[in-house]
């Protein structure tokens, strides 16, 4: 670790300016349009999110510093799992800032053009996501509002290969370091079937050096990777599996040590890592014994859709680019607005942007895609 970062970590001075440059691109009312126009009727038509043991939303017990979420994470290059966690809480927190999650992310989600769903410009940046670097992580947890969500298995999580779907990878120790500085809690939070979302999917080196060039930091290699020549909007797609979040039992660091964090050796602070890894691992078991038997639902999911065919156009992941790109166009003009979720609309939506039918052309689609957005 950089000698001056290590400083920095290790004692509470906080430069203002690094709270206004995490923030300088997080627009709180593009993230409530986003949660009642595009990410609440995903989840209500397709991902079906269920809640457990979140009958109420932990409040800090440091009133200065956030709580921190920890998650596993799922086997694919596009993250729905972290979207739809973090949309739903926010919308259990009737879309007030307070006790919502601000994600830490892979830079390379901002970084590439590819990552921002459907190109969407800035996404992971408009909606509150912070590159995780060690300093970013130590400026948010001076944040006054929001809460703090990481997947601290990186990206060997998602590159861990299907056969390993549910084995928790190794920790970092950034957040046990956090934590005990900061003296606040930790949520566990175990996502059961957000690996069905792309299954069968594997992790290739060589490949995977070929897609870091262009700023993809993962390709998972699966069933559905072979599609995306076919229907490029196959790219950002996720099968409709039932997002489960189990909600384990509060961490608190704090109380299992009575050193400061500047005086813990490196084998104290991975032992800790380690207890927390462990406690992790046991309750996600426990989640995928109780949850994770039918990971689709299919006789739920065909009900839902038989009483919603007025919607399918929208439901289906082939009419997702349609409506990120109509709510990009009406947020341009105005702030608040209802994007009616219905076949209609979709219709009237493509009308405007008929650049998206290349989502749906094969082969082709994907040079008249990045022609479209300057890519090329």
């Amino acid at each position: 670790m950089d000698s001056k970062i290590k400083k920095n970590l290790n004692n509470n001075e906080l430069d203002p300016s690094r709270l206004e440059e995490i923030s300088k691109h997080f627009d709180f009312d593009y993230l409530k349009s986003m949660a009642v126009n595009i990410l609440d009727p995903i989840d209500k038509y397709y991902f079906r999110s269920r809640f457990i043991n979140f009958e109420t939303i932990p409040e800090r017990n440091n009133p200065d510093s956030p709580v921190i979420y920890i998650s596993n994470h799922s086997g694919m290059t596009f993250p729905w799992d972290a979207i739809i966690f973090v949309g739903k809480i926010f919308q259990k927190n009737k879309l007030q800032i307070k006790n919502s999650l601000r994600a830490l992310t892979a830079p390379a989600l901002s970084a590439s053009r590819y990552m921002q769903p459907y190109f969407v410009d800035d996404f992971w940046r408009r909606v509150g996501g912070v590159d995780a670097t060690l300093e970013n992580f130590d400026t948010m947890m001076n944040l006054k509002d929001s809460n703090v969500l990481i997947y601290p298995e990186g990206i060997a999580g998602i590159g861990k290969g299907f056969d390993k779907k549910y084995q928790l990878q190794q920790f970092s120790s950034s957040f046990i370091r956090m934590a005990i500085k900061y003296k606040t809690d930790i949520v566990p939070v175990s996502v059961v079937n957000g690996e069905y979302i792309n299954p069968y999917s594997y992790r290739n080196d060589e490949l995977n050096k070929l897609v870091n060039k262009i700023g993809i930091p993962f390709l998972p290699v699966g069933p559905i990777t072979p599609l995306v020549a076919v229907q490029p909007w196959i790219y950002y797609f996720g099968m409709p599996s039932k997002l489960t979040y189990f909600r384990g039992k509060t961490i608190k660091l704090y109380e299992m040590t009575d050193k400061p964090i500047e005086k813990l050796k490196k084998k104290e602070i991975h032992f800790l890592r380690d207890s927390v890894q462990f406690q992790m691992q046991t309750e996600l078991d426990l989640a995928v014994e109780t949850y994770g038997k039918d990971p689709y639902c299919l006789e739920e999911l065909g009900d839902l859709w038989r009483d919603n065919l007025d919607k399918i156009l929208y439901i289906l992941p082939s009419g997702w680019p349609v409506l990120f790109h109509e709510h990009e166009m009406r947020y341009a003009k105005e702030k608040s607005f209802r994007i009616p979720f219905d076949n209609s609309s979709y219709f009237q939506a493509l009308s405007k942007t008929p650049e998206n039918l290349f989502y749906g052309l094969p082969v082709l689609g994907i040079a008249g895609l990045l022609k479209w957005k300057g890519i090329f």
